[in-house]
Order: structure tokens, then C-alpha cells, then sequence
């Protein structure tokens, strides 16, 4: 298992938490996604290390932005 923490911006209730679950839940091997609505860091993870531009993707069709 590999898990990876991401900062996203624009997430401002929970409605964008269950957005952001969908789509990185999408996401091919992706086991758990977990959302901190208060740090914007959400946690990913996966059978094997995934792509950040996989995560990116997802995040940008959820409507929000990786931070940095």
C-alpha cells in the first residue's frame, strides 16, 4: 500500500469533501480517500504509487486545485 497527501485549494464545505472523494475515488487502484476540509490535505491511498497528474485530473473534474 502506498498513501500520498495532497493540498487543495478552494474547498470551503462538505459538499466539496464528497466531490473530491468521488473523483480521486475514481481513480484506478485508489483504495481510500481521506479529506480535511480544515488543512485542505487530502490523503490517497493505493495499491501502488499513482501518477500525480492522475490525482490532478481528478481533483480539476471535482472543480478545485492542487495547491503549490
Amino acid at each position: 500500500m502506498c498513501s500520498t497527501t495532497y493540498t487543495l485549494s478552494g474547498m470551503t464545505c462538505g459538499h466539496c469533501v464528497g466531490s473530491v472523494k468521488e473523483e480521486v475515488t475514481q481513480i484506478a487502484g485508489v483504495s481510500s480517500v481521506d479529506v480535511d476540509l480544515a488543512t485542505g490535505q487530502v490523503t490517497v491511498t493505493s495499491e501502488n504509487e499513482l501518477d500525480p497528474a492522475l490525482v490532478q485530473r481528478a481533483v480539476e473534474e471535482a472543480g478545485y486545485q492542487l495547491a503549490g
